[in-house]
């Protein structure tokens, strides 16, 4: 609930469903781009509503904050609510990889829009690692 679900309900869906707004999980800068980019494609979208749209989904979909506690504790937290979003745990366990090989994954996850902080990189990638590591 809130002030812009109405826009997204209307805006948005008229070329896709929900999922990707749920799957996606931006802070500000990155739902403004998002938003922005849609609307080139043909959002009908008032200026006023994009920003409307834009503090409604950075409030409501914004990064899943990881809890307090151990990295291997943070990075399992991480795995199962950030990468998720996109695709499944069996991708995860299947093969042995090096830190490095965790380490390269993690860092393009990121650079391809997956959202974490250095810190939470570091967690993600000592868990991977440990987890699930050479």
């Amino acid at each position: 609930p809130g002030d812009g679900k109405d826009l997204v309900a209307v805006a948005c869906t008229q070329c896709h469903g929900l999922r990707p707004i749920l799957l996606i999980r931006n802070g500000p800068a990155a739902w403004k781009a998002t938003v922005q980019h849609m609307v080139v494609y043909g959002a009908q979208l008032l200026p006023e509503e994009g920003d409307t749209v834009i503090q409604y989904l950075a409030k409501n979909f914004g990064p899943v904050p990881m809890k307090t506690g151990s990295a291997a504790t943070g990075g399992k937290e991480l795995l199962e609510s950030r990468c998720t979003l996109c695709h499944g745990l069996d991708l995860v366990g299947s093969v042995k990889r090096t830190k490095q090989d965790w380490q390269s994954i993690v860092k393009g996850m990121v650079q391809r829009g997956a959202v974490a902080t250095p810190e939470e990189m570091g967690a993600l990638n000592s868990y991977l690692n440990s987890q699930f590591g050479k």
